[in-house]
């Protein structure tokens, strides 16, 4: 462990302030991405976006934030994930005072592009300032949980408060609520924060693998956000998709041979690091179809307000917060990462099992209720699934395996939006042909997504029952296979668990 990126020795006492100030902070990027799903329509109207131009203002931001966390996990590691973080947020809460204040298309698109730059800086350290504070494993259990519970419930949060904001004010108080947020996390990040150095930025300083890294993930995700309107064998797609994969092919060859690589290919030989990337990307991409497609049928074939629909999914928000709050970090301190998250992704399959049935005229009493409590399986599936992702990464590489971690994330976000959303649409136009009534075609399309959610699901349980094998995964530390409860501050597992070597996914 490097002795610059280590914290301070008063670090401890601030640790939970630490937590407070990191949540807070993902807490206001959480609650722009919902609330401005809401605000859309609005928008639209106000500043005379065209139908087309419209889903730039997600897109923009979607396509800055994906790209930059891998880059801003590793800049943390090298220059301090304070610094990184703060100028994120800082970065971020003035994009939201220009998006507030736009008055045309072209000013709030460019304002998103810079949320989503200052996003990426502050989430991208997230977790790696508290992995490095947090070392003892029912402490870092406790403050993992807390920072998955402020993501679960900072996206149903935001859809009611975006609807209230739209209805009673207007849009642009959506954006100008992030400002006293911002202002409060960035003061008490100050005293609050440990002042890490960082490793120094010549020990990573390869400048051809930002470049290739930044712009693949920016190709590849432009890519998938526009797939509805181009369609997936368009020559926009395929050949920005080719140009994706080539950059991301480049990228990493340029790091197994770079002698300062800004992504060491050490962090892919750890099985949980590995695995639960993987899963992460099924989950997401399969919980899209809960959390976006559940809201679009209660508005468009239920008929419920914005500020309606927010509420009727705040049951599950409710859950996801006892559960990941009130019993998470028990139950894995007791059986262990893995077989948490596969409970909960079981409890999950059953979510999108029941909503594959889900009426045209549905109860919400008896047909959406015991969907939302169901929801409680994410409380347990995401805070096991970050543990796993953070457990081999030692002080030195925790922005790394943080930025690594929040990257699956956006890029099973924009997958499910693609894949999903187009699916539903082209079996809802089916539908639509052969005669059946509006709410009719889109109920079966929603159907056909659950469907195909539930089956990701599926093969997330299957890869995370195979490659990830509970205690003593491989730590990423210095590049060997090694028991992670001697990696010193990288241990997530019982202090119990028995020495094993496991062999990592780049080794087959």
């Amino acid at each position: 462990m490097s002795a610059t990126s280590a914290p301070p020795p008063d670090a401890p006492r601030f640790r939970w302030p630490a937590l407070a100030v990191v949540t807070t902070g993902m807490l206001m990027t959480i609650l722009d991405g919902s609330i401005v799903t809401v605000a859309m329509p609005a928008i639209q109207s106000d500043l005379g976006f065209s139908s087309v131009s419209l889903s730039w203002v997600v897109n923009a931001y979607l396509i800055a934030f994906g790209s930059l966390l891998l880059l801003a996990g590793r800049l943390g590691d090298l220059i301090g994930r304070k610094r990184m973080f703060m100028t994120g947020t800082g970065l971020f809460t003035s994009a939201s005072l220009l998006a507030g204040a736009a008055g045309s298309p072209a000013v709030l698109i460019t304002a998103r592009f810079l949320q989503g730059v200052g996003c990426a800086m502050a989430s991208a350290v997230g977790l790696g300032i508290l992995v490095t504070l947090f070392t003892a494993p029912n402490e870092r259990a406790k403050a993992i949980a807390v920072f998955s519970f402020t993501g679960a419930a900072g996206a149903s949060i935001g859809q009611v408060l975006g609807g209230v904001l739209t209805d009673e004010l207007n849009w642009h108080w959506i954006f100008f609520i992030n400002l006293p947020i911002g202002l409060a996390a960035l003061a008490a990040a100050v005293p609050f924060l440990p002042a890490d150095r960082g490793l120094g930025i010549r020990a990573g300083a390869d400048v051809i693998g930002a470049f290739l890294v930044t712009t693949g993930l920016m190709t590849g995700i432009y890519t998938v956000v526009n797939v509805e309107e181009h369609g997936w064998t368009s020559a926009p797609t395929l050949g920005c998709g080719a140009l994706a994969a080539a950059l991301l092919a480049a990228f990493t060859l340029r790091q197994a041979t770079a002698t300062t690589p800004l992504m060491p290919l050490r962090i892919l030989r750890s099985r949980s690091v590995c695995g639960a990337n993987l899963v992460q990307v099924l989950m997401v991409a399969a919980l899209f179809s809960f959390q976006v497609l559940v809201a679009l049928y209660l508005q468009k074939v239920l008929g419920y307000g914005a500020a309606s629909t927010g509420l009727a999914m705040l049951p599950a928000a409710a859950v996801i917060g006892v559960v990941s709050l009130g019993v998470s970090a028990r139950l894995i301190a007791r059986y262990g990462e893995r077989n948490v998250l596969l409970t909960g992704l079981v409890l999950l399959i059953g979510v999108l099992g029941l909503l594959t049935r889900i009426p045209v005229q549905a109860h919400y009493a008896t047909d959406l209720l015991p969907v939302m409590l169901l929801a409680a399986g994410f409380g347990l599936a995401l805070p096991a699934l970050t543990s796993l992702a953070m457990s081999g990464a030692g002080d030195d590489d925790a922005g790394l395996a943080s930025g690594l971690f929040n990257t699956t994330q956006q890029i099973g976000m924009a997958a499910g939006v693609a894949v999903l959303s187009t699916m539903a649409a082209s079996r809802s136009e089916g539908l639509l042909a052969q005669g059946r009534s509006r709410a009719e075609a889109l109920t079966g399309g929603y159907h056909l997504a659950f469907t195909i959610g539930a089956g990701l699901l599926a093969t997330a349980f299957v890869i995370a029952l195979i490659v990830l094998r509970g205690p003593g995964q491989t730590s990423i530390t210095d590049g060997r296979y090694e028991d992670e409860s001697a990696a010193k501050g990288a241990a997530f597992s019982s202090a119990a668990a028995p020495a094993r070597t496991d062999s990592g996914c780049l080794d087959g």
